[in-house]
């Protein structure tokens, strides 16, 4: 009895605390356990199965556009990053470093990868010869380790779960493509898998990735008016390769400099999927990317025949949607209570009346709508009703970041804006960064990007008023 009532005890009202509901649910969903290493998190089998539906959809994109996966060592030499100035400058406050090995000192720090641009950029400098070994279109799987000031589960910890694509190409044509090829696959996965709308656009010169020509973004807006980057792609041009002396000799038999892509996203698109879809009753979960996706509940089910139908419905659904049938001895409340926290898009009820009508009540989890179909129509029905919910829950977030979108023609209103009503604020830059530094200075508010549908709002800048030709969405972001 003192699990269920765990379950199903009432969580912070997200007006009421925002931060405090996302951490109700991220531990009452069991998505996650705190570890003993502060800033760590344990991520549990019903957390770990949602990232694992994030990695193998991904992970099918990546090969359908060419990529390999590979797999890089954990540890930088020192001598290695320091390579790269602007990169290790960029990371430098982030890095662990590994100073002993066992008891001896080492005679070279090891830093724990932040990120592998080095580790590729050591080995494309031994791999590439010439244009028959170009392009180098490869991506890995693994953990980082950033040393963080400030840590919240999934949205930033020391150690976190990421993909990381690095490519080599022949020239700066076919580097920029890709750059963008990859934006677009995490904004096609974004909305059409976790259906999470987003803008597409450009870092900032302040805001780009350490060592790149040029960074740019999918950036999507959370339920509480923050902005969060959910995916980014690098443009690298020849900077690294230079640094790291790579270089092929081409048609020609003239050597070049390569040109190369990073590209990323990380299990933080697990905490944007709850801030997004969540609700007071826990999580929301698209169809595409909820571990469960129907969960059978019986009612009555000491009665004869029910739980022989339940199981028998199981059986006929199993190779249709991710189904779980709960048989377990607690009252149907405490059932719907459970399954609600952890987001699951459908349950099916199935008690003695609907056997004998020869029906099912499939239930929402986003609306409770309650939905009777016949037994004989669920090998269609269902798949359809999981399309409906996983194009309404898109909707619906796209509905929200619109609500939430404002423009801001002078300081004043933009101030105004982002203290009363939080979320996207349009507004036109004049390119300086001394207006970019002074914006986030007075109101804590940062270029998200500029994004590539741009809009005349007006010929001046928000915060000097010269001319400006610019349209950039700004707004503060975890």
């Amino acid at each position: 009895m003192g699990k269920d009532k765990k379950l199903v005890q009432e969580i912070t009202d997200m007006n009421e605390d925002f931060a405090k509901w996302y951490t109700d649910v991220v531990k009452k969903a069991e998505l996650i356990e705190y570890s003993s290493v502060r800033g760590c998190m344990i991520i549990q089998p019903y957390g770990y199965a949602i990232w694992e539906l994030i990695q193998s959809q991904l992970d099918q994109r990546f090969k359908e556009t060419g990529h390999k996966n590979v797999y890089m060592p954990l540890f930088i030499p020192e001598s290695l990053l320091q390579k790269e100035k602007d990169h290790v400058e960029g990371f430098a406050p982030e890095v662990a470093w590994v100073t002993h090995g066992g008891n001896e000192k080492l005679t070279e720090r090891l830093c724990v990868r932040p990120t592998s641009e080095t580790l590729f950029c050591e080995y494309y400098s031994n791999a590439i010869q010439s244009y028959r070994d170009l392009p180098k279109l490869y991506n890995q799987w693994c953990s980082v380790v950033r040393w963080e000031k400030t840590t919240r589960p999934f949205l930033r910890t020391l150690e976190f779960l990421w993909q990381e694509g690095h490519t080599a190409h022949a020239t700066a044509e076919e580097a920029q493509e890709e750059t963008i090829k990859m934006l677009n696959v995490y904004a096609d996965f974004c909305e059409n898998v976790l259906a999470i709308p987003v803008i597409k656009g450009r870092k900032t010169e302040k805001e780009k990735f350490a060592g790149a020509e040029a960074t740019y973004t999918i950036e999507s807006l959370m339920h509480d008016g923050k902005a969060l980057q959910s995916g980014t792609s690098h443009n690298f041009g020849d900077g690294f390769a230079k640094a790291f002396d790579i270089k092929y000799t081409d048609k020609n038999n003239e050597l070049k400099y390569v040109h190369q892509t990073s590209w990323g996203v990380t299990t933080r698109l697990i905490g944007a999927v709850i801030m997004v879809h969540g609700d007071n009753s826990g999580l929301v979960l698209p169809p595409r990317i909820a571990p469960t996706q129907l969960v059978i509940i019986p009612i009555a089910q000491h009665k004869e025949g029910v739980l022989e139908k339940a199981n028998e419905i199981k059986e006929r659904l199993s190779s249709i949607v991710r189904v779980e049938l709960d048989d377990s001895d607690r009252m149907p409340g405490w059932k719907f209570s459970e399954h609600e926290m952890k987001g699951v898009p459908y349950r099916l009820e199935i008690g003695p009346k609907d056997i004998e009508n020869n029906q099912v009540i499939l239930v929402r989890r986003d609306t409770r709508e309650k939905i009777k179909v016949s037994m004989d129509e669920l090998e269609t029905k269902v798949p359809e009703l999981m399309d409906i919910l996983q194009k309404d829950l898109l909707e619906k977030a796209r509905e929200m970041r619109d609500n939430k979108t404002y423009f801001a023609k002078d300081m004043e209103e933009f101030k105004k804006i982002i203290t009363n009503t939080p979320g996207f604020i349009k507004a036109m830059w004049c390119g300086n960064e001394a207006c970019e530094d002074k914006i986030k200075e007075e109101t804590g508010a940062t270029a998200r990007c500029v994004p590539f549908e741009q809009e005349e709002l007006s010929n001046t800048c928000v915060c000097c008023g010269e001319s400006a030709n610019k349209m950039v969405y700004w707004g503060r972001a975890y």
